[in-house]
């Protein structure tokens, strides 16, 4: 039983961790296409006519990504923080039994997402989908971007579940480079960002605080911008993990338990759990969507790149034993 709990809540807690990681944000304009659409299938569709019987010879062709697919053993589980019927959070992560390693790709929830019959601007963002569609829907939204991955099982958990899981670890200690001040009473729940530089233990309310924390009221922020964000929501993350090793992790894993939710049962739980043994912080790697940002119409959207999202999905999975 201490086994179980122990890589149970390891492997959940990549999820918990992983609400730090950033995602890319640059000011450049960009026009999204308006010749792809997504059928009811949630399949992304060109207007591009393909002669069949070069699309038959394609199909007997497998990629080089689709064989590498079909010759591992990965288990990929999409991770979603809920802020009411919207994911403020996706994360695709991805286990390899063999080799120990956890890849956590954060999926920007601006990504330009465009859907059959949802022409509202904001329908076109990809944490759109799950208030129309629920879980499967976002599921299969995250592997069409992915370009094809398979998803094999889902985790949710609210900030407010976050927040008692820090709790659990008894705080994460890090190095806030900034005063960090920042309010949208708008936010549902409303959001009150106010912290001080230095070294601190911060507790669950303060951590999400951090996590979420993108510019101050006067507009400054992160003195490089994102990547100063990224910098400091992964020593957050190394912190957690370090603490989450530690020997908190009963405590941890009964709190994680309460507060996630996931179609995962016992056996897929017993098998993860088995797997993990032996996995430590290095063997966790994370990355953002590749892609850039652009605006339309006075709102913001996350245009990935599929080739670079491909390259990235075979990096990953020719990520070899360390």
């Amino acid at each position: 039983m201490k086994t179980f709990l122990k890589i149970f809540a390891i492997a959940f807690l990549c999820f918990i961790i992983a609400i730090g990681v950033g995602v890319w944000v640059f000011s450049k304009f960009y026009k999204p296409p308006t010749d792809v659409v997504v059928s009811d299938r949630g399949k992304i569709e060109n207007t591009e006519i393909v002669d069949s019987k070069k699309e038959q010879v394609v199909e007997e062709e497998k990629s080089e990504l689709e064989k590498l697919i079909e010759n591992s053993k990965r288990i990929n589980v999409l991770l979603l923080g809920m802020e009411g019927a919207r994911t403020d959070t996706i994360v695709f992560a991805s286990f390899d039994p063999e080799s120990k390693n956890v890849d956590l790709v954060s999926i920007p929830r601006d990504t330009y997402y465009a859907r059959r019959g949802y022409n509202a601007p904001e329908e076109k963002k990809i944490n759109a989908v799950y208030g129309d569609h629920g879980i499967k829907g976002t599921m299969s939204a995250v592997s069409n971007v992915l370009g094809g991955v398979p998803i094999h099982h889902y985790v949710k958990v609210t900030y407010s579940g976050v927040e008692r899981i820090v709790n659990s670890l008894g705080g994460v200690k890090v190095n806030i480079p900034m005063n960090m001040d920042y309010d949208d009473p708008y936010a549902k729940p409303p959001l009150h960002i106010h912290l001080k530089k230095g070294v601190q233990v911060l507790d669950g309310k303060h951590a999400i605080q951090f996590l979420r924390f993108r510019k101050g009221n006067n507009g400054g922020g992160y003195p490089d911008g994102d990547l100063g964000r990224i910098k400091g929501q992964q020593q957050f993350m190394k912190a957690a993990i370090e603490k989450a090793l530690g020997f908190r992790l009963p405590v941890v894993a009964n709190t994680v338990f309460k507060y996630v939710k996931t179609d995962m049962d016992l056996s897929d739980i017993g098998i993860l759990a088995k797997n993990a043994l032996g996995m430590t912080k290095e063997n966790l790697k994370a990355y953002s969507l590749p892609g850039r940002a652009s605006s339309q119409n006075h709102l913001s959207y996350f245009i990935h790149d599929p080739n670079a999202v491909e390259n990235l999905i075979k990096e990953i999975y020719s990520r070899q034993k360390l």
